[in-house]
């Protein structure tokens, strides 16, 4: 009998993650222009789009978890992220001003680096960085990288940068 070979760890845990990340991104945009509710826009995702296939586009196996935590923790700290992305972003530029894509991926990743010690900052600014290269292909990544940048700067202290 052959031994059966054991998936490496995080590997699965980790592309999930990131699926999740990428869907809440979409879901805080859906939330931003279409003024759709944080229960209404989890239960659509779960329901129908998370590991589903839509209009022959299937989407990732996500952790729901991770997906429902970072929605409802930016709908829930929304009124101290904003104001930290606002702190981050150049002087001439406004978190309004931004396209609605960016300012989800800027409000997902500042959760994520205020309330996920556990997720190193690398790991946070790398994925989000990647989900903005997905959406775009001019300076909007590098605005994500810049941004994310400096709110970990802010808010985690080197010994927090496992």
């Amino acid at each position: 009998m052959a031994k059966q070979e054991t998936p490496k760890p995080g590997v699965k845990t980790a592309n999930q993650r990131g699926a999740a990340r990428l869907a809440a991104v979409q879901a805080l945009y859906q939330m931003d222009i279409g003024g759709t509710g944080v229960l209404e826009v989890v239960a659509e995702y779960e329901a129908h789009r998370l590991g589903q296939e839509i209009d022959g586009d299937t989407y990732l196996k996500a952790d729901a978890s991770w997906f429902r935590s970072i929605v409802a923790g930016v709908v829930r700290e929304q009124r101290k992220l904003d104001p930290l992305i606002d702190s981050a972003l150049q002087d001439s530029w406004a978190l309004s001003r931004l396209d609605s894509t960016v300012r989800a991926i800027l409000r997902a990743g500042s959760f994520e680096l205020l309330e996920r010690r556990d997720v190193p900052v690398a790991v946070i600014v790398t994925e989000y960085v990647e989900i903005a290269n997905a959406f775009f292909e001019g300076d909007e990544p590098k605005l994500v990288n810049a941004v994310l940048d400096r709110i970990a700067k802010q808010v985690r202290t080197p010994q927090q940068n496992p």
